[in-house]
């Protein structure tokens, strides 16, 4: 097996491996310090398209963990670069939160119920009829359909809430037709926020706490992949997959010195 290149450049999942439930894990501060510190290239990244950046560095910087806005990375954001790449200066039916109208604003993209090129369905803390009742009937009419990720549930302190995946399924079933997910696993957020900073993945880390979006994101994109285990897999799980991390580590704390 040929080695792997020194580590450049780091890329990390924030839920379960950054914060869990609005607390940073031990360790996280530290990790995040040593990164700024070194001058490495890095990315927090989240799946989750209901925030901007501006807003996740405020939230982030309130539990004492100081991220710039410029190394946040959303699928709200993955999901406007690849519409600006796919259709410059589009039209689009939106299902969403402030992080994702204003990722698609910032490319130029007229957001519009009448005949619009994408219906772009991302996460919102209230998913009306009516705007479903909007978007299958434009997908039906023709708009191709795209979705932030295909997380099927969401955390709360009440418990499960249902994700952008069961909301696309709902659609799905109504239209015939599958949305193209740009958020984890697809490697194309990988690789996409591998070019906002100028990194490469021969010589990048992705850092995960979940086998099936994180470390498979970051396995199809090249990377080397750490999973911790501070999150929702556990140590018994790792086997079920028929793909591994390169490195399994009790949580973000263990990997302050790889820095």
């Amino acid at each position: 097996m040929a080695e792997r290149k020194p580590i450049e450049s780091w890329l990390t999942d924030m839920d379960g491996v950054l914060v869990h439930e609005g607390v940073p894990i031990p360790g996280a501060d530290s990790f995040i310090k040593r990164l700024r510190e070194s001058g490495r290239p890095f990315l927090v990244l989240t799946n989750n398209s209901i925030y901007t950046p501006r807003d996740l560095h405020a939230r982030l910087r309130r539990m004492g963990l100081e991220v710039p806005v410029e190394n946040i990375w959303t699928s709200a954001l993955a999901t406007a670069r690849f519409l600006e790449e796919q259709r410059p200066n589009g039209t689009a039916y939106v299902i969403g939160e402030a992080g994702l109208t204003t990722a698609l604003h910032d490319i130029g993209y007229i957001l519009t119920d009448t005949e619009p090129d994408y219906v772009v369905l991302g996460e919102t803390r209230t998913y009306s009829f009516e705007a479903l009742t909007k978007a299958i009937r434009l997908i039906n009419n023709g708009a191709r359909f795209i979705a932030t990720n295909p997380d099927e549930t969401g955390p709360s302190a009440e418990g499960a809430l249902p994700a952008t995946g069961s909301v696309a399924a709902l659609i799905t079933k109504a239209t015939g037709r599958e949305p193209y997910f740009v958020g984890k696993p697809n490697p194309l957020m990988m690789r996409a926020g591998l070019n906002v900073i100028g990194a490469h993945s021969e010589s990048s880390a992705m850092i995960g706490d979940r086998m099936d979006t994180d470390v498979l994101a970051g396995l199809e994109a090249g990377m080397e992949t750490f999973l911790v285990l501070t999150g929702l897999t556990r140590p018994a799980d790792v086997d079920r997959f028929p793909f591994r991390p390169s490195t399994v580590v009790d949580s973000i704390a263990d990997l302050v010195e790889r820095i």
